[in-house]
């Protein structure tokens, strides 16, 4: 995750107002200064960095203290609304013509992975709205550049349009469009050459392309590795393009991640897309919000939610909520969930957006080896099925018998099932609703954090799902009633 660092620094710079009754001045300040240090060495722009902790300062200065909540809780509250704020406070869209085709001309510097990125977009697009796109490959000069696009369709199963490279890139365009239209496709993704830098040939063409098929969207797309590069080149774009939108690329890499912080800020632009992975799945809505708590270390429990259910249908997981909630849960269906995990992708990233888990102490420099799995599911395997619908007769000579048959030891079989019966425990107590077990429960392994930031992260995401869960509980209901 690219905002590790960011996150590292600003929790610190909030653990030393924790236990304060009052913040002082020189507290306040000190804290400032924490955080203003900690957007530069982000890579932040100094002028969003600037405004922001003037913002976040005359806030807190003016801020009543909130009922129940103590003054670092509020701090968090305000960079937290603020961090939000910046990035553009919701999730934004895609424009969509009036009639098909919706045309998205995707543009910027050569090497950003505008070409990856049009293939999941149009992944997305196909999985998520059962569209139809078409792909356009309209870069002329890049060598292969029409060969890994039409690599790239035929993995996802996508049509790509091409003329070859002789052809005028407006005038392949124009004749895309019409292809588009001839064949009822649904979206046009026109994949259009980048350079190594902004120059004026460059922008002509596009300037061009646009004028002829008039795009509903002009989507930036911006590698985030490159810093303030970034924002210089999200400014070039869009005073010669009037961007719609932008789409950030590898910001799972090793990059500090200010250019999400600032590109919204200073382009008055939205981010609406973010490449996390190398997969053609790997590209997500941009969520404001959302971001803000990762950054702060308050997980993401909404993401998490959405990307297990992407790969569930809807009679499985009521299924599985009802065996949860009837404590029922047994090992068949802890295999079944290690699968979806491991579709899901690494784990580390997923543990990252639970609450408390990023810079989790216990997480740092653990590397999370895909084999660990594959152990575990070898343990399991290596039981009856009684074993596994009734995790209470593992008596020792049945784990000393499932420790020889999996090839794993005694002690890594223990851990696990213990493992696996704390498991059990929190999600029935998660499902009920029942929250005091919950913070008992994560305050034992370590990630509630007692009554300062651990302690509201978890809370918050904790009471997000549970009431996802109620949610989801009373529409089974009603659905059970109609039947009736």
């Amino acid at each position: 995750m690219a905002f590790e660092g960011l996150t590292e620094r600003l929790q610190n710079a909030m653990k030393k107002l924790r236990g304060k009754g009052k913040i002082s001045e020189a507290d306040l300040r000190e804290t400032m200064r924490e955080i203003r240090l900690a957007l530069l060495e982000a890579d932040v722009n100094f002028t969003v960095v600037r405004n922001f902790v003037k913002t976040v300062q005359d806030r807190a200065k003016g801020a009543d203290v909130l009922e129940g909540l103590n003054p670092s809780q509020q701090i968090i509250k305000i960079v937290d609304e603020e961090l939000t704020k910046m990035m553009g406070e919701e999730a934004v869209p895609l424009n969509k013509a009036p009639k098909i085709p919706t045309i998205i001309m995707m543009s910027g510097l050569q090497g950003a992975g505008k070409t990856t990125t049009a293939g999941k977009l149009a992944l997305k697009l196909k999985d998520e709205q059962n569209a139809r796109p078409l792909l356009v490959a309209d870069d002329v000069y890049r060598p292969a550049a029409i060969d890994q696009l039409q690599t790239v369709g035929e993995q996802i199963d996508v049509p790509v349009f091409q003329l070859g490279t002789d052809v005028d890139p407006v005038e392949i365009a124009k004749r895309g469009v019409a292809h588009a239209i001839e064949n009822h496709n649904d979206y046009v993704i026109i994949d259009t050459a980048g350079r190594l830098q902004i120059d004026e040939a460059l922008m002509g063409e596009l300037k061009n392309i646009e004028s002829e098929v008039k795009p509903n969207e002009i989507l930036l797309v911006i590698d985030s590795m490159t810093g303030q590069n970034a924002v210089a080149t999200a400014e070039g774009f869009n005073d010669a393009l009037d961007i719609t939108g932008v789409v950030l690329t590898k910001l799972d890499g090793d990059t500090r991640g200010g250019a999400a912080l600032s590109i919204r800020a200073v382009t008055d632009r939205p981010i609406k897309f973010v490449g996390q992975g190398e997969k053609m799945t790997d590209l997500d809505v941009f969520y404001p919000d959302r971001m803000a708590s990762r950054i702060l270390g308050m997980g993401d429990m909404l993401s998490l939610i959405e990307k297990t259910q992407k790969d569930y249908d809807e009679k499985k997981a009521q299924e599985l909520t009802e065996k949860i909630q009837e404590n029922s849960f047994d090992f068949n269906d802890f295999l079944d969930q290690i699968s979806q995990i491991q579709k899901m992708g690494p784990l580390e990233d997923i543990m990252k957006m639970i609450p408390g888990m990023a810079n989790n102490p216990a997480l740092q420099n653990v590397n999370m080896d895909p084999k660990d799995m594959e152990h575990i599911k070898a343990i399991v395997y290596s039981m009856t099925e009684q074993e596994r619908e009734d995790p209470d007769v593992l008596n020792p000579s049945r784990r000393r018998r499932i420790a020889a048959g999996s090839g794993r030891p005694i002690q890594e079989v223990n851990r696990m099932i213990k493992q696996f019966n704390q498991m059990k425990k929190m999600m029935n107590q998660v499902s009920k609703g029942n929250m005091s077990g919950m913070e008992n429960m994560m305050n034992a392994t370590g990630m509630g954090g007692g009554s300062g930031l651990g302690s509201k992260m978890s809370n918050l995401a904790m009471k997000q799902m549970s009431r996802k869960l109620r949610k989801n509980k009373k529409k089974r209901l009603k659905s059970k009633k109609k039947r009736k």
